[in-house]
Protein backbone atom coordinates (compact mmCIF):
# COMPACT_ATOMS: atom_id res chain seq x y z
CA UNK A 1 0.00 0.00 0.00
CA UNK A 2 2.82 2.11 -0.07
CA UNK A 3 4.08 2.18 -3.40
CA UNK A 4 3.81 4.93 -5.54
CA UNK A 5 1.26 4.27 -8.40
CA UNK A 6 3.26 6.80 -10.32
CA UNK A 7 6.48 4.62 -9.47
CA UNK A 8 4.76 0.65 -10.56
CA UNK A 9 6.04 0.15 -14.14
CA UNK A 10 4.61 -2.73 -16.39
CA UNK A 11 6.21 -4.55 -19.51
CA UNK A 12 6.24 -3.04 -22.94
CA UNK A 13 5.60 -5.64 -25.77
CA UNK A 14 4.34 -6.82 -28.60
CA UNK A 15 2.01 -10.00 -29.75
CA UNK A 16 1.78 -12.47 -32.87
CA UNK A 17 0.83 -15.62 -33.77
CA UNK A 18 2.06 -18.92 -35.35
CA UNK A 19 -0.63 -19.17 -37.07
CA UNK A 20 -0.71 -15.54 -38.89
CA UNK A 21 2.90 -14.98 -39.12
CA UNK A 22 4.61 -18.24 -39.55
CA UNK A 23 4.72 -19.74 -42.48
CA UNK A 24 6.74 -22.53 -43.33
CA UNK A 25 3.77 -25.07 -43.96
CA UNK A 26 5.41 -27.95 -44.14
CA UNK A 27 9.13 -27.09 -43.19
CA UNK A 28 11.10 -28.54 -40.51
CA UNK A 29 8.27 -31.54 -40.47
CA UNK A 30 5.62 -29.30 -39.28
CA UNK A 31 2.18 -31.22 -39.35
CA UNK A 32 -1.23 -29.83 -40.77
CA UNK A 33 -2.54 -27.61 -38.31
CA UNK A 34 -6.34 -26.76 -38.20
CA UNK A 35 -5.84 -23.20 -39.05
CA UNK A 36 -3.68 -24.48 -42.37
CA UNK A 37 -7.34 -25.38 -44.08
CA UNK A 38 -8.85 -21.40 -43.77
CA UNK A 39 -9.28 -20.32 -47.38
CA UNK A 40 -9.26 -16.58 -49.15
CA UNK A 41 -9.27 -15.70 -52.45
CA UNK A 42 -7.48 -12.39 -52.68
CA UNK A 43 -9.87 -11.53 -55.81
CA UNK A 44 -12.65 -11.07 -53.20
CA UNK A 45 -13.68 -7.30 -52.92
CA UNK A 46 -13.65 -6.38 -49.04
CA UNK A 47 -17.63 -6.87 -49.41
CA UNK A 48 -17.43 -10.63 -50.11
CA UNK A 49 -14.81 -11.07 -47.62
CA UNK A 50 -16.98 -9.69 -45.35
CA UNK A 51 -20.21 -11.57 -46.47
CA UNK A 52 -18.18 -15.05 -46.23
CA UNK A 53 -16.90 -14.17 -43.09
CA UNK A 54 -20.28 -13.39 -41.58
CA UNK A 55 -22.13 -16.14 -42.97
CA UNK A 56 -20.08 -19.01 -44.09
CA UNK A 57 -17.12 -18.33 -42.18
CA UNK A 58 -15.60 -22.36 -42.17
CA UNK A 59 -17.59 -25.34 -43.72
CA UNK A 60 -17.64 -29.04 -44.30
CA UNK A 61 -16.87 -28.73 -48.27
CA UNK A 62 -14.03 -26.31 -47.31
CA UNK A 63 -12.41 -28.98 -44.36
CA UNK A 64 -12.09 -31.62 -47.09
CA UNK A 65 -11.02 -29.69 -50.22
CA UNK A 66 -8.25 -27.72 -47.98
CA UNK A 67 -7.30 -31.30 -46.55
CA UNK A 68 -6.10 -32.67 -50.53
CA UNK A 69 -5.06 -29.50 -51.48
CA UNK A 70 -1.06 -29.20 -51.15
CA UNK A 71 -0.88 -25.54 -51.98
CA UNK A 72 -0.74 -22.31 -50.36
CA UNK A 73 -2.19 -20.63 -53.08
CA UNK A 74 -5.57 -19.73 -51.49
CA UNK A 75 -4.59 -20.49 -48.02
CA UNK A 76 -2.69 -17.05 -46.42
CA UNK A 77 -2.09 -18.84 -42.78
CA UNK A 78 0.10 -21.10 -44.69
CA UNK A 79 2.02 -18.15 -45.98
CA UNK A 80 1.83 -15.79 -43.01
CA UNK A 81 5.12 -13.14 -43.17
CA UNK A 82 7.55 -16.17 -43.25
CA UNK A 83 8.48 -15.04 -40.08
CA UNK A 84 9.53 -18.85 -39.72
CA UNK A 85 12.29 -18.92 -42.22
CA UNK A 86 12.93 -14.31 -40.81
CA UNK A 87 12.38 -14.47 -37.10
CA UNK A 88 16.02 -13.25 -36.69
CA UNK A 89 15.40 -10.36 -39.00
CA UNK A 90 12.43 -9.74 -37.01
CA UNK A 91 13.44 -9.70 -33.55
CA UNK A 92 16.72 -7.62 -34.44
CA UNK A 93 14.03 -4.35 -35.54
CA UNK A 94 11.56 -5.58 -32.51
CA UNK A 95 14.86 -4.73 -30.17
CA UNK A 96 15.30 -1.73 -31.94
CA UNK A 97 11.74 -0.90 -31.25
CA UNK A 98 12.74 -1.51 -27.53
CA UNK A 99 10.51 -4.41 -26.83
CA UNK A 100 10.44 -5.93 -22.98
CA UNK A 101 8.53 -9.08 -23.90
CA UNK A 102 7.50 -10.73 -26.81
CA UNK A 103 4.62 -12.74 -27.24
CA UNK A 104 3.76 -15.42 -29.56
CA UNK A 105 2.17 -18.95 -29.67
CA UNK A 106 4.02 -22.30 -30.28
CA UNK A 107 2.21 -24.80 -32.66
CA UNK A 108 1.47 -28.02 -30.99
CA UNK A 109 1.40 -29.62 -34.83
CA UNK A 110 5.33 -28.53 -34.89
CA UNK A 111 6.09 -30.24 -31.80
CA UNK A 112 3.91 -33.46 -32.48
CA UNK A 113 3.00 -33.22 -36.33
CA UNK A 114 -0.41 -35.70 -36.13
CA UNK A 115 -0.72 -34.47 -32.23
CA UNK A 116 -1.01 -38.46 -31.25
CA UNK A 117 2.61 -39.14 -32.28
CA UNK A 118 4.96 -41.47 -30.14
CA UNK A 119 7.52 -39.03 -29.92
CA UNK A 120 8.44 -35.21 -30.53
CA UNK A 121 9.29 -33.27 -33.50
CA UNK A 122 12.90 -32.40 -32.52
CA UNK A 123 13.96 -30.30 -35.58
CA UNK A 124 10.32 -28.14 -34.37
CA UNK A 125 11.70 -28.08 -30.70
CA UNK A 126 14.97 -26.65 -31.56
CA UNK A 127 13.08 -24.56 -34.02
CA UNK A 128 11.95 -22.56 -30.54
CA UNK A 129 14.61 -22.96 -28.31
CA UNK A 130 16.26 -20.89 -31.14
CA UNK A 131 13.41 -18.59 -31.66
CA UNK A 132 13.37 -17.54 -27.87
CA UNK A 133 16.74 -17.68 -27.51
CA UNK A 134 17.07 -14.99 -29.73
CA UNK A 135 14.29 -12.80 -27.67
CA UNK A 136 16.81 -13.43 -24.68
CA UNK A 137 19.47 -12.51 -26.34
CA UNK A 138 17.87 -9.36 -27.37
CA UNK A 139 16.62 -8.88 -23.54
CA UNK A 140 13.21 -10.07 -24.40
CA UNK A 141 10.73 -11.52 -21.89
CA UNK A 142 8.94 -14.53 -23.53
CA UNK A 143 5.47 -15.29 -23.26
CA UNK A 144 4.53 -18.47 -24.96
CA UNK A 145 0.56 -19.53 -25.79
CA UNK A 146 0.50 -22.90 -26.36
CA UNK A 147 -2.52 -23.25 -28.82
CA UNK A 148 -3.72 -20.56 -30.43
CA UNK A 149 -7.01 -21.97 -32.42
CA UNK A 150 -4.21 -24.64 -34.25
CA UNK A 151 -4.46 -28.32 -33.23
CA UNK A 152 -2.86 -30.50 -35.37
CA UNK A 153 -5.77 -31.69 -37.65
CA UNK A 154 -5.33 -35.85 -37.51
CA UNK A 155 -7.00 -34.87 -34.01
CA UNK A 156 -10.30 -33.65 -35.71
CA UNK A 157 -10.11 -36.15 -38.34
CA UNK A 158 -8.99 -39.39 -36.05
CA UNK A 159 -10.62 -38.50 -32.49
CA UNK A 160 -13.26 -35.86 -33.36
CA UNK A 161 -11.00 -33.01 -31.53
CA UNK A 162 -11.81 -31.39 -28.16
CA UNK A 163 -15.35 -33.20 -28.25
CA UNK A 164 -13.04 -36.29 -27.38
CA UNK A 165 -11.85 -36.37 -23.93
CA UNK A 166 -8.95 -38.07 -25.14
CA UNK A 167 -7.51 -34.51 -25.95
CA UNK A 168 -6.53 -34.06 -22.57
CA UNK A 169 -3.94 -37.26 -22.60
CA UNK A 170 -2.17 -35.77 -26.18
CA UNK A 171 -2.53 -32.46 -24.69
CA UNK A 172 -1.12 -33.02 -21.14
CA UNK A 173 2.06 -35.18 -23.51
CA UNK A 174 2.81 -31.87 -25.68
CA UNK A 175 2.87 -29.64 -22.63
CA UNK A 176 4.80 -31.89 -20.83
CA UNK A 177 7.24 -31.20 -23.54
CA UNK A 178 7.29 -27.75 -23.62
CA UNK A 179 7.58 -27.22 -19.98
CA UNK A 180 10.62 -30.05 -19.71
CA UNK A 181 12.38 -28.18 -23.38
CA UNK A 182 11.28 -24.94 -23.49
CA UNK A 183 10.67 -23.84 -19.78
CA UNK A 184 14.12 -21.99 -19.10
CA UNK A 185 13.61 -19.82 -21.95
CA UNK A 186 9.78 -18.47 -21.02
CA UNK A 187 8.51 -16.48 -18.76
CA UNK A 188 4.57 -16.53 -18.58
CA UNK A 189 2.47 -19.31 -20.26
CA UNK A 190 -0.88 -19.22 -21.43
CA UNK A 191 -2.50 -22.21 -22.40
CA UNK A 192 -5.33 -21.27 -24.27
CA UNK A 193 -6.13 -18.06 -26.66
CA UNK A 194 -9.11 -16.00 -26.19
CA UNK A 195 -10.46 -19.55 -25.06
CA UNK A 196 -14.44 -17.71 -25.08
CA UNK A 197 -13.51 -17.85 -28.95
CA UNK A 198 -15.57 -21.62 -28.86
CA UNK A 199 -19.24 -19.83 -28.09
CA UNK A 200 -18.53 -17.13 -31.33
CA UNK A 201 -16.12 -18.89 -33.47
CA UNK A 202 -16.57 -22.60 -32.83
CA UNK A 203 -13.48 -23.57 -35.90
CA UNK A 204 -11.46 -21.13 -34.04
CA UNK A 205 -11.87 -21.88 -30.63
CA UNK A 206 -12.74 -25.46 -30.26
CA UNK A 207 -12.46 -27.25 -34.40
CA UNK A 208 -16.17 -27.15 -34.89
CA UNK A 209 -17.54 -26.64 -38.18
CA UNK A 210 -20.90 -24.45 -38.08
CA UNK A 211 -23.86 -26.35 -39.34
CA UNK A 212 -22.07 -29.61 -38.79
CA UNK A 213 -23.72 -30.96 -35.38
CA UNK A 214 -26.61 -31.66 -34.00
CA UNK A 215 -26.73 -29.68 -30.84
CA UNK A 216 -23.73 -27.24 -31.35
CA UNK A 217 -24.05 -25.58 -28.46
CA UNK A 218 -24.13 -28.84 -26.41
CA UNK A 219 -21.06 -29.59 -28.40
CA UNK A 220 -19.17 -26.74 -27.92
CA UNK A 221 -19.73 -26.49 -24.13
CA UNK A 222 -18.73 -30.27 -24.12
CA UNK A 223 -15.23 -29.43 -25.69
CA UNK A 224 -14.55 -25.79 -23.88
CA UNK A 225 -15.35 -28.13 -20.86
CA UNK A 226 -11.69 -30.44 -22.06
CA UNK A 227 -10.43 -27.38 -22.65
CA UNK A 228 -10.95 -26.11 -19.08
CA UNK A 229 -9.41 -29.45 -17.56
CA UNK A 230 -6.53 -28.93 -20.04
CA UNK A 231 -6.03 -25.55 -18.49
CA UNK A 232 -6.22 -27.03 -15.05
CA UNK A 233 -3.56 -29.65 -16.02
CA UNK A 234 -1.02 -27.01 -17.58
CA UNK A 235 -0.96 -25.55 -14.51
CA UNK A 236 -0.67 -28.53 -12.63
CA UNK A 237 2.26 -29.54 -14.78
CA UNK A 238 4.16 -26.36 -14.93
CA UNK A 239 4.62 -26.36 -11.24
CA UNK A 240 5.86 -29.60 -11.31
CA UNK A 241 8.23 -29.45 -13.85
CA UNK A 242 8.61 -25.52 -14.06
CA UNK A 243 8.25 -23.78 -10.86
CA UNK A 244 7.90 -20.22 -10.31
CA UNK A 245 6.53 -19.59 -14.17
CA UNK A 246 2.99 -18.01 -14.02
CA UNK A 247 0.45 -19.72 -15.97
CA UNK A 248 -2.13 -17.97 -17.13
CA UNK A 249 -5.93 -17.65 -18.66
CA UNK A 250 -7.20 -15.54 -20.99
CA UNK A 251 -10.33 -14.13 -22.72
CA UNK A 252 -11.27 -12.34 -25.50
CA UNK A 253 -13.10 -9.20 -23.22
CA UNK A 254 -16.19 -7.78 -24.68
CA UNK A 255 -16.92 -5.13 -22.31
CA UNK A 256 -20.11 -4.16 -22.22
CA UNK A 257 -22.36 -1.29 -20.97
CA UNK A 258 -26.32 -1.26 -20.31
CA UNK A 259 -27.50 0.73 -23.12
CA UNK A 260 -29.94 2.70 -21.13
CA UNK A 261 -30.53 3.22 -17.36
CA UNK A 262 -33.99 0.95 -18.23
CA UNK A 263 -33.94 -2.19 -15.33
CA UNK A 264 -34.23 -4.31 -18.00
CA UNK A 265 -31.20 -3.35 -20.24
CA UNK A 266 -29.13 -3.32 -17.01
CA UNK A 267 -29.91 -6.76 -16.30
CA UNK A 268 -29.33 -8.11 -20.13
CA UNK A 269 -25.71 -6.26 -19.58
CA UNK A 270 -25.32 -8.63 -16.16
CA UNK A 271 -25.94 -11.62 -18.41
CA UNK A 272 -24.46 -10.54 -21.57
CA UNK A 273 -21.37 -10.48 -19.20
CA UNK A 274 -21.76 -13.57 -17.34
CA UNK A 275 -22.05 -15.44 -20.27
CA UNK A 276 -19.88 -13.78 -22.65
CA UNK A 277 -16.73 -13.06 -20.46
CA UNK A 278 -17.04 -13.94 -16.95
CA UNK A 279 -17.94 -17.68 -16.69
CA UNK A 280 -14.97 -18.38 -19.05
CA UNK A 281 -13.03 -16.37 -16.15
CA UNK A 282 -14.50 -17.67 -12.92
CA UNK A 283 -13.41 -21.32 -13.74
CA UNK A 284 -10.06 -20.13 -14.96
CA UNK A 285 -9.52 -18.51 -11.95
CA UNK A 286 -11.81 -19.79 -9.51
CA UNK A 287 -12.09 -23.05 -10.72
CA UNK A 288 -15.80 -24.07 -10.81
CA UNK A 289 -18.69 -23.51 -12.73
CA UNK A 290 -20.50 -20.42 -11.46
CA UNK A 291 -24.02 -20.61 -10.32
CA UNK A 292 -25.58 -18.17 -12.89
CA UNK A 293 -24.69 -20.45 -15.75
CA UNK A 294 -27.25 -23.40 -14.81
CA UNK A 295 -30.04 -21.04 -15.76
CA UNK A 296 -28.22 -20.81 -19.41
CA UNK A 297 -27.32 -24.04 -19.94
CA UNK A 298 -31.04 -25.12 -19.35
CA UNK A 299 -31.96 -22.49 -21.70
CA UNK A 300 -30.28 -23.80 -24.59
CA UNK A 301 -30.74 -27.51 -23.49
CA UNK A 302 -27.42 -28.06 -22.40
CA UNK A 303 -25.95 -30.60 -20.24
CA UNK A 304 -22.14 -30.53 -19.75
CA UNK A 305 -20.74 -34.23 -18.53
CA UNK A 306 -18.40 -34.17 -15.62
CA UNK A 307 -16.64 -36.88 -14.91
CA UNK A 308 -15.14 -38.34 -11.43
CA UNK A 309 -12.28 -35.80 -10.76
CA UNK A 310 -13.28 -32.93 -13.05
CA UNK A 311 -14.03 -30.88 -10.32
CA UNK A 312 -11.17 -30.71 -8.21
CA UNK A 313 -8.99 -30.67 -10.80
CA UNK A 314 -10.79 -27.46 -11.59
CA UNK A 315 -10.37 -26.47 -8.27
CA UNK A 316 -6.43 -27.62 -8.03
CA UNK A 317 -5.63 -25.85 -11.71
CA UNK A 318 -6.56 -22.31 -11.19
CA UNK A 319 -4.32 -20.08 -13.04
CA UNK A 320 -1.67 -17.37 -11.44
CA UNK A 321 -2.68 -14.65 -13.80
CA UNK A 322 -5.46 -13.50 -16.61
CA UNK A 323 -4.96 -11.93 -19.64
CA UNK A 324 -7.36 -10.46 -22.21
CA UNK A 325 -7.88 -9.05 -25.58
CA UNK A 326 -9.36 -5.99 -25.74
CA UNK A 327 -10.33 -4.11 -28.88
CA UNK A 328 -13.70 -2.64 -28.54
CA UNK A 329 -17.27 -2.42 -25.99
CA UNK A 330 -20.82 -2.78 -26.81
CA UNK A 331 -23.84 -2.28 -25.27
CA UNK A 332 -26.76 -4.99 -24.35
CA UNK A 333 -30.97 -3.52 -24.59
CA UNK A 334 -33.60 -5.98 -25.65
CA UNK A 335 -34.80 -2.98 -27.90
CA UNK A 336 -35.73 -4.20 -31.35
CA UNK A 337 -33.78 -2.67 -34.27
CA UNK A 338 -31.02 -1.26 -32.61
CA UNK A 339 -28.16 -0.71 -34.48
CA UNK A 340 -25.23 -3.51 -34.72
CA UNK A 341 -21.53 -3.35 -35.37
CA UNK A 342 -18.46 -5.38 -36.35
CA UNK A 343 -16.15 -6.68 -33.58
CA UNK A 344 -13.84 -9.20 -32.23
CA UNK A 345 -15.29 -12.18 -33.35
CA UNK A 346 -18.68 -11.50 -32.93
CA UNK A 347 -21.30 -8.57 -34.47
CA UNK A 348 -22.28 -5.99 -31.26
CA UNK A 349 -25.23 -3.92 -30.56
CA UNK A 350 -23.61 -0.16 -31.27
CA UNK A 351 -22.40 2.43 -29.23
CA UNK A 352 -23.64 5.85 -30.50
CA UNK A 353 -21.20 7.69 -28.31
CA UNK A 354 -18.18 6.25 -29.85
CA UNK A 355 -16.31 6.54 -33.00
CA UNK A 356 -15.29 3.26 -34.81
CA UNK A 357 -12.33 2.15 -37.28
CA UNK A 358 -12.38 1.14 -40.91
CA UNK A 359 -13.36 -2.48 -39.97
CA UNK A 360 -16.22 -0.81 -37.39
CA UNK A 361 -14.67 -1.74 -34.70
CA UNK A 362 -15.45 0.82 -31.69
CA UNK A 363 -12.95 2.63 -29.89
CA UNK A 364 -13.31 3.10 -26.46
CA UNK A 365 -9.58 3.73 -24.45
CA UNK A 366 -12.05 4.26 -21.40
CA UNK A 367 -13.36 1.26 -21.94
CA UNK A 368 -10.16 -0.53 -21.33
CA UNK A 369 -9.64 1.28 -17.80
CA UNK A 370 -13.30 -0.02 -16.89
CA UNK A 371 -12.19 -3.32 -17.87
CA UNK A 372 -8.84 -3.49 -15.72
CA UNK A 373 -10.72 -2.16 -12.88
CA UNK A 374 -13.50 -4.62 -12.85
CA UNK A 375 -11.47 -7.65 -14.02
CA UNK A 376 -8.83 -6.90 -11.11
CA UNK A 377 -11.27 -6.52 -8.67
CA UNK A 378 -13.26 -9.54 -9.26
CA UNK A 379 -9.97 -11.92 -9.53
CA UNK A 380 -7.33 -10.07 -7.62
CA UNK A 381 -4.94 -11.49 -9.75
CA UNK A 382 -1.95 -9.95 -12.23
CA UNK A 383 -3.26 -8.87 -15.55
CA UNK A 384 -1.96 -8.83 -18.96
CA UNK A 385 -3.34 -7.23 -21.71
CA UNK A 386 -2.50 -9.64 -24.46
CA UNK A 387 -3.59 -7.68 -27.16
CA UNK A 388 -4.78 -4.15 -28.37
CA UNK A 389 -4.24 -2.46 -31.62
CA UNK A 390 -5.95 -0.78 -34.43
CA UNK A 391 -6.36 -2.92 -37.65
CA UNK A 392 -6.07 -0.21 -40.75
CA UNK A 393 -5.81 0.04 -44.35
CA UNK A 394 -2.11 1.83 -44.56
CA UNK A 395 -0.77 3.41 -47.52
CA UNK A 396 3.14 3.37 -48.30
CA UNK A 397 4.72 6.98 -50.21
CA UNK A 398 6.51 7.78 -52.82
CA UNK A 399 10.05 7.71 -49.90
CA UNK A 400 8.82 4.51 -48.13
CA UNK A 401 6.92 6.23 -45.13
CA UNK A 402 3.98 4.93 -43.53
CA UNK A 403 2.15 7.64 -42.01
CA UNK A 404 -0.02 6.43 -39.12
CA UNK A 405 -1.35 8.90 -37.10
CA UNK A 406 -4.49 7.09 -36.49
CA UNK A 407 -2.75 4.10 -35.19
CA UNK A 408 -0.49 6.52 -33.11
CA UNK A 409 -3.36 8.20 -31.53
CA UNK A 410 -5.29 4.17 -30.89
CA UNK A 411 -2.07 3.64 -29.21
CA UNK A 412 -1.91 6.96 -27.29
CA UNK A 413 -5.42 6.66 -25.60
CA UNK A 414 -5.28 3.09 -24.55
CA UNK A 415 -1.82 3.56 -22.65
CA UNK A 416 -3.25 6.47 -20.92
CA UNK A 417 -6.57 4.50 -19.55
CA UNK A 418 -3.41 1.50 -18.85
CA UNK A 419 -1.45 4.05 -16.86
CA UNK A 420 -5.21 5.29 -15.03
CA UNK A 421 -5.82 1.67 -14.14
CA UNK A 422 -2.31 1.02 -12.53
CA UNK A 423 -3.07 4.55 -10.39
CA UNK A 424 -6.36 2.70 -9.39
CA UNK A 425 -4.46 -0.15 -7.75
CA UNK A 426 -4.30 -2.49 -10.88
CA UNK A 427 -1.38 -5.19 -10.79
CA UNK A 428 -0.66 -4.85 -14.72
CA UNK A 429 2.08 -7.24 -15.72
CA UNK A 430 2.55 -6.32 -19.57
CA UNK A 431 0.98 -4.90 -22.38
CA UNK A 432 1.71 -6.89 -25.80
CA UNK A 433 0.10 -4.71 -28.56
CA UNK A 434 -1.50 -7.11 -31.31
CA UNK A 435 0.66 -7.60 -34.03
CA UNK A 436 3.28 -5.91 -33.49
CA UNK A 437 4.80 -6.14 -37.07
CA UNK A 438 2.07 -6.81 -39.83
CA UNK A 439 0.56 -10.55 -39.98
CA UNK A 440 -2.65 -12.09 -41.37
CA UNK A 441 -5.13 -10.70 -39.74
CA UNK A 442 -7.28 -13.98 -38.13
CA UNK A 443 -11.07 -12.65 -39.30
CA UNK A 444 -10.57 -11.53 -42.73
CA UNK A 445 -7.52 -13.34 -43.69
CA UNK A 446 -6.06 -10.63 -45.37
CA UNK A 447 -3.20 -8.65 -45.12
CA UNK A 448 -4.70 -5.16 -45.85
CA UNK A 449 -5.89 -5.20 -42.19
CA UNK A 450 -3.31 -4.06 -40.49
CA UNK A 451 -1.86 -3.82 -37.11
CA UNK A 452 1.54 -3.72 -36.67
CA UNK A 453 3.98 -1.07 -36.49
CA UNK A 454 6.52 -2.47 -39.22
CA UNK A 455 4.90 -2.52 -42.25
CA UNK A 456 5.36 -5.89 -44.59
CA UNK A 457 5.04 -5.55 -48.45
CA UNK A 458 2.75 -8.39 -49.23
CA UNK A 459 -1.04 -8.01 -50.13
CA UNK A 460 -3.91 -10.22 -49.38
CA UNK A 461 -2.29 -13.03 -52.55
CA UNK A 462 1.00 -13.57 -50.38
CA UNK A 463 2.78 -11.31 -53.05
CA UNK A 464 4.89 -9.04 -52.78
CA UNK A 465 8.44 -8.42 -51.56
CA UNK A 466 8.13 -9.17 -48.19
CA UNK A 467 10.54 -5.95 -46.92
CA UNK A 468 10.28 -4.38 -43.49
CA UNK A 469 9.51 -1.00 -43.15
CA UNK A 470 9.13 1.07 -39.79
CA UNK A 471 5.78 3.36 -39.73
CA UNK A 472 5.68 6.34 -38.25
CA UNK A 473 4.26 4.25 -35.24
CA UNK A 474 7.44 2.52 -34.75
CA UNK A 475 9.31 5.90 -33.78
CA UNK A 476 6.31 6.52 -31.47
CA UNK A 477 6.41 3.32 -29.63
CA UNK A 478 9.60 3.06 -29.20
CA UNK A 479 9.70 6.85 -27.58
CA UNK A 480 6.80 5.56 -25.39
CA UNK A 481 8.90 2.63 -24.32
CA UNK A 482 11.82 4.36 -23.87
CA UNK A 483 10.00 6.86 -20.75
CA UNK A 484 7.52 4.23 -19.59
CA UNK A 485 5.04 5.25 -21.17
CA UNK A 486 4.81 8.53 -18.89
CA UNK A 487 5.18 11.36 -21.96
CA UNK A 488 2.99 10.06 -24.66
CA UNK A 489 3.24 13.46 -26.99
Amino acid sequence: MNENANDRKYLFGGAISCSQADGGFRDGGKGISTQDLRFLDSSWTPEEIEEKHQNDPFSLSEFQTALKDPSTDYYPFRRGIDFYHNYKEDLTLMAELGLEIFRTSICWSRIFPNGDDLYPNEEGIQYYVDLFTECKNHGMKVFATMIHYDIPVNLVTKYGGWKNRKMIKFFEKYVTVLFERLGHLVDYWLPFNEINAAKFSPWDGVCLIPGNEENMDQEIFQCLHHQFLCSARAVQIGRALDPGKPVGGMIARFTTYAATCKPEDNIQAIQDDQYSNWFYLDVLAKGYYPEYMQRYFDSINVKVKFEEGDEQLLLDGTVDFISFSYYFSQVSTNVEGWEKTAGNLIIGKKNPHLKASEWGWQIDPIGLRITLNQVYDRYHLPLIVAENGLGAYDKVTEDQKIHDDYRIAYLREHINQMNEAVKDGVNLIAYTMWGIIDIVSCGPLTMDKRYGVIYVDLDNGGKGTGTRLRKDSFYWYQKCIQNNGKKLD
